[in-house]
């Protein structure tokens, strides 16, 4: 049992099931939902009673004339005066029941999209890093939107209650052969539609799970255009987002189909019966005109019944996939683990760290790093030079040792720069109330002097991911938004590979100069970059297996130089 009272897995009745689920959806909005029913029992109250004015209208009116007999214009005044009275109060009910239940039903979504991006933004990053974003966005937008179906139609669907009961008892003293008819096709009607619920439910379960899979797979696509049109591929990504619902639409499809026809042969037989009941004087010819007016209105109120119960395991399943995120405890962000160095220096101790299912990455890592100095990180593919970044700027928690960083924050630039589909001032300011003076200097420092350049300065609209910019400015206005916040630790991982060395070494220098309180760690693979750094960590299978400067690595550690080597020879292969 969940903290809101609702179960699926449970056995017990459906329909105690379902007022927990409706329970739940409305524990902060009962006023709304109720204000709606009650414009539903208005319409179902007039509907009835203008059943019974169409029957007079009938007898006093309209068969009269028909006989040759005179009718005094008060009657009509009177009778139609009625019939429009009701008309315009039914109306009223109609237009309180849909406006409220419309309030009702976008306020349960909002809610429950609050409570999934509320939870979902405080989990870590390491937490991020297992689920897949496609999914978190169905179960924020689809589902939410799927846990509500319910409430829409419940209003109509409770006021129908009344309307059967008060029909039934109207049909039941005009007529009691035809009433008995009648009101023996309602549990035919609710025998579909409970058996009609009972199949469909296995299907909306499925294709509400895979729903999310499908936005996943949309996600994926939609970024990956580039890549899927360039080797051809639309019509495997096609099939990929291809939902399996068609169980449930076929299903539905036939429900609708005997909703359609049962009134339909129902009304048929009346006419029939009812006529024969005229002809023996049982009834008058009003009498079975408000009766059947009145049956054929309550087609469409069963239909909402059905509909309404139809809509339940399918809200169900959206309710369902949203509790399981929200009842994912929270897992403790790795940042509160980390401590502080009093020196202002970073303090590395017994750090071990190992991917889920996989090889260890970082294995007994000793380093001390100086306030204020740029060390650079150097070491093959797979050495465990990101993970290192990451375990600093506390995205994911070590499994052993202890780490230090200085005060005043740390700011972490990703190798792949991610660049948000707005201004490059936005961008920069990342919602931080900066002075322009603040931005300005951040991307001097980070070379960014393009951006003077564009249309509108930094007001120019980047596009989504920064399609708008080449790979190194992204860099740089990614670097740009790291330095406003002035941080303490600055970690780069290859950060500056897409620049050329020319303005590669003169954001280096800049660094230098204007950050020299600034603890700089990065991730580099260029010789000329590592060159300039005050020291170097060299990585190996993630074991520090030296520590010092360039020159003194060159010389005495093999296994470094041939490194440096390589990288050389492969920048001369990819030059033009």
């Amino acid at each position: 049992m969940n903290e809101e009272g609702v179960d699926e897995r449970d056995q017990g009745s459906r329909l105690v099931l379902a007022f927990r689920l409706i329970r739940a959806l409305l524990k902060h909005h009962k006023k709304l939902f109720f204000i709606a029913v009650a414009g539903a029992a208005v319409f179902a109250t007039c509907t009835v009673l203008s059943s019974v004015v169409i029957g007079l209208i009938t007898d006093k009116v309209l068969v009269p004339r028909f006989e040759g007999d005179g009718v005094a214009t008060s009657t009509v005044i009177w009778v139609l005066g009625v019939l429009i009275g009701l008309a315009v109060v039914r109306a009223a009910g109609v237009v309180v029941r849909r406006a409220w239940a419309g309030r009702t039903g976008w306020r349960v979504v909002e809610r429950l999209t609050g409570e999934v991006v509320d939870r979902v933004t405080r989990q870590p990053a390491s937490w991020h890093r297992r689920q897949n974003p496609g999914d978190l966005i169905t179960r924020a937008g689809v589902d939410a939107e799927a846990a509500t179906a319910v409430l829409q139609p419940l209003p109509f669907a409770t006021s129908v209650v009344v309307l059967l009961v008060l029909s039934s008892t109207w049909l039941l003293v005009t007529d009691w052969v035809l009433g008995l008819i009648a009101v023996a096709l309602f549990p035919i009607m609710l025998f579909l539609n409970v058996h009609y619920q009972r199949r469909v439910e296995q299907f909306f379960d499925t294709s509400q799970e895979e729903l999310g899979q499908l936005s996943a797979a949309v996600l994926e696509s939609f970024e990956g255009v580039s890549v899927v049109k360039a080797f051809g591929a639309e019509a495997r990504e096609t099939q990929r987002l291809r939902v399996a619902r068609v169980g449930a639409v076929r299903l539905r499809s036939g429900f609708e189909a005997m909703l359609d026809a049962v009134p339909t042969l129902a009304n048929i037989l009346l006419l029939v019966l009812g006529a024969y009941r005229v002809r023996a004087g049982a009834m008058t010819l009003g009498d079975l005109t408000g009766f059947v007016f009145l049956f054929s209105l309550l087609a469409f109120p069963l239909r909402i019944i059905g509909y309404a119960l139809s809509e339940l395991p399918h809200s169900s399943a959206g309710y369902r996939r949203i509790r399981d995120l929200l009842e994912d405890p929270l897992e403790p962000d790795p940042a509160l683990g980390l401590g502080v160095s009093d020196d202002g220096a970073v303090h590395l101790r017994g750090l071990e760290y190992a991917h889920p299912e996989s090889r260890d990455v970082l294995r007994g890592v000793e380093l001390d790093v100086e306030a204020g100095a740029t060390v650079a990180v150097v070491g093959a593919t797979g050495s465990g030079k990101t993970t290192l970044l990451h375990v600093l700027a506390g995205l994911v928690a070590p499994d052993a040792g202890t780490v230090a960083v200085p005060r005043g924050g740390t700011a972490l630039v990703f190798q792949e720069p991610f660049v948000l589909a707005g201004t490059v001032d936005s961008n920069v300011r990342m919602g931080r109330s900066v002075d322009n003076s603040a931005v300005t200097e951040a991307l001097r420092i980070a070379e960014a002097s393009f951006v003077a350049d564009l249309p509108d300065g930094g007001d120019t609209v980047v596009g989504e991911r920064g399609v708008g910019l080449s790979g190194g400015q992204r860099q740089r206005v990614a670097l740009a938004r790291a330095l406003v916040g002035q941080p303490s630790l600055l970690l780069l991982d290859d950060t500056t590979s897409a620049l050329d060395p020319t303005t590669e070494a003169r954001v280096l220098a800049n660094l230098r100069t204007s950050l020299s309180g600034t603890t700089v760690i990065a991730v580099a693979s260029r010789p000329s970059t590592i060159a300039l750094a005050d020291d170097v960590v060299y990585l190996d299978e993630g074991v520090v297996v030296a520590h010092g400067r360039h020159v003194h690595l060159m010389q005495t550690v093999p296994a470094y130089r041939q490194l440096m080597e390589a990288f050389e020879h492969d920048r001369e292969e990819v030059s033009p």
